[in-house]
């Protein structure tokens, strides 16, 4: 795995052993970054279920302003902070170990522009996610959420829109923004433990 563009483009990125991870194939996320093209720079960005941190450390490379990296493997977390060391990308990210959940009131930015969540496919964590984004002081109706799924399945998230599907051999990238006047009633910043 490889970065493909940007300031640490070519760089070889290390991955966990075992089958732990699913790292996202090289072709498909050149495909997704050109997707996210104009998006990307200067944004804040979440790479939920990180992994090695390939999706997130492209996004800086490409100049998004700060990454956030969630991830609760150990030997995962271990190719995160390696791979942020060796594409010298470490002062723009922040790397939050341990229950995802609990680890998203650590986000310090006001706004998210991207979300990018590669969750396990039989795990059942998306409709828990899109619940708490409704909420989530740094969700707006201009956040970009980008779900990978497996091509099987298909989700309905109460008060957002299925913006794009691009789908692939065997999984698919959704893209959802939420729905005007469907988030939460207050724009003031809150704890997000009351609803986990």
């Amino acid at each position: 795995m490889r970065v493909i563009a940007g300031s640490a483009r070519s760089l070889r990125l290390i991955t966990p052993k075992g089958e732990n991870t699913r790292p996202t194939l090289d072709r498909i996320k050149e495909t997704l970054f050109n997707i996210l093209r104009d998006e990307v720079p200067g944004s804040v960005f979440l790479d939920l279920f990180a992994g090695s941190g390939g999706i997130g450390i492209e996004a800086l490379s490409r100049g998004a302003r700060h990454a956030y990296f969630f991830e609760r493997d150990r030997e995962a977390l271990a190719c995160i902070r390696k791979n942020l060391e060796h594409t010298g990308l470490s002062d723009r990210a922040t790397v939050l170990p341990g229950d995802l959940f609990s680890s998203l009131n650590a986000v310090r930015d006001q706004k998210a522009d991207l979300i990018y969540i590669d969750p396990p496919y039989e795990g059942g964590y998306e409709g828990r996610l899109f619940e708490l984004f409704r909420n989530a002081p740094f969700v707006s109706e201009n956040t970009l959420i980008i779900l990978e799924a497996d091509l099987g399945k298909d989700f309905d998230f109460e008060g957002f829109s299925l913006e794009r599907e691009k789908r692939y051999k065997t999984n698919k990238h959704l893209f959802y923004r939420l729905t005007a006047g469907k988030g939460r009633l207050s724009n003031e910043k809150s704890d997000l433990s009351g609803i986990l």
